[in-house]
């Protein structure tokens, strides 16, 4: 709902979804009426959901029942530099392998801080881009320098639609509170995650504090003064 440079956060996810070339339909899915009305303000697609569920995913799975969509993509609302091809990203794997029931992105992490941090979440993958674990922790471990990379998750998820209905029966597993990371629950169920790494340069995404909102501004507002830029030199010419 926060105000982003004159739109609410939440339409500047709603377009950048609305953008990608692998989407049919948007949807805002919350349980809050005032989100509802700022989502009906900027003509997008809103549901309004039960305020009874636990998880996002429960939430998406409610839209999900609603929909004949064969691919559901859950975004979370508060990431507004999301670009469209990071959706487009992630829903590839799903294309490629008839078989995968979800799938997943990451990207490399360049930072020491990043990797010491246990609100930065790292995923390991087989040499079939098949998830091995998830963690708040550092893995994998760097006991050698020698061509050592880690990588970062990022909270976008794409699901066949009758596994994430699925997936929301399953009773949480011992990882997934341990770690409190929900995306456990389907690697020791026994389902595979198909792991994108995605090309796109990568500049943070959610929005949990003010000091997030406030550097997210400092972008949106260089963007838009960069297009503003570039228009005028166009007209010049």
């Amino acid at each position: 709902m926060v105000d982003i440079c004159g739109k609410p956060m939440i339409q500047y996810v709603y377009d950048a979804a609305l953008a990608a070339s692998s989407i049919n339909e948007v949807y805002i899915a919350t349980d809050d009426q005032r989100i509802i009305r700022a989502v009906e303000k900027f003509s997008g697609n809103a549901y309004l959901t039960s305020p009874d569920h636990n998880t996002g995913t429960d939430r998406v799975a409610e839209v999900a029942r609603a929909l004949n969509g064969d691919i559901i993509v859950n975004v979370q609302g508060d990431e507004p530099l999301l670009k469209s091809s990071m959706i487009d990203a992630v829903i590839r794997p799903l294309m490629v392998d008839s078989d995968l029931p979800m799938s997943t992105l990451c990207v490399p992490i360049t930072s020491e801080e990043k990797l010491r941090s246990p609100h930065v979440v790292k995923v390991v993958f087989d040499v079939n881009g098949n998830a091995l674990y998830f963690s708040r922790s550092l893995v994998p471990y760097p006991r050698s320098d020698n061509g050592y990379q880690a990588y970062e998750h990022l909270g976008l998820y794409a699901y066949r639609t009758d596994f994430l209905l699925q997936l929301v029966k399953l009773p949480q597993t011992r990882l997934e509170i341990n770690e409190s990371l929900e995306q456990l629950r389907a690697l020791e169920s026994g389902f595979r995650i198909g792991v994108a790494v995605s090309t796109d340069e990568y500049t943070g995404l959610s929005v949990d504090t003010q000091e997030d909102l406030d550097a997210v501004r400092l972008i949106v507002q260089a963007k838009i003064n960069d297009a503003s830029t570039k228009l005028s030199a166009k007209q010049d010419h």
